[in-house]
């Protein structure tokens, strides 16, 4: 059920993946350029690939020139963000369209990656690798 738009109304949804967090809304109607952190998605991701991994649920659902995305991620990498963002704009098209759901979860976008760094040992220099044996 497609929810009718009104002025300043929005679909949120929050994406995670390793230590990055993203809050994302979607604004329908109006198309406008996707800000992170208040900067487009061009300066702020400037690798191709980036860019195409945020926009993949909106291309998977062909829902692409439907709404305007605003970001707030923090933590994580680049790419952890990137990642997240999907995440986030996937879990907001949930939320507007539940008719979108069964296609975002064939691709996997509604799932959250949960493989996160190994916590550090106590005893050992990393996580799983101990110091080195020495045998005279």
């Amino acid at each position: 059920m497609v929810q009718p738009a009104t002025q300043n109304r929005y679909f949120y949804g929050t994406g995670k993946r390793k230590t990055a967090i993203a809050r994302v809304r979607l604004y329908p109607g109006e198309p406008g350029p996707t800000l992170i952190n208040g900067k487009p998605m061009e300066e702020y991701f400037n690798w191709l690939p980036w860019q195409s991994t945020i926009n993949q649920p909106l291309r998977v659902t062909e829902t692409a020139g439907r709404f305007r995305v605003m970001a707030t991620v923090v933590g994580g990498g680049v790419n952890a963000q990137a990642e997240a963002i999907r995440h986030g704009i996937a879990r907001a098209l949930a939320t507007y369209d539940q008719a979108l759901k069964p296609g975002l979860r064939k691709y996997g976008l509604l799932t959250r990656d949960a493989r996160i760094k190994e916590s550090k040992k106590y005893g050992f220099k990393r996580a799983r690798r101990a110091h080195q044996y020495t045998k005279r």
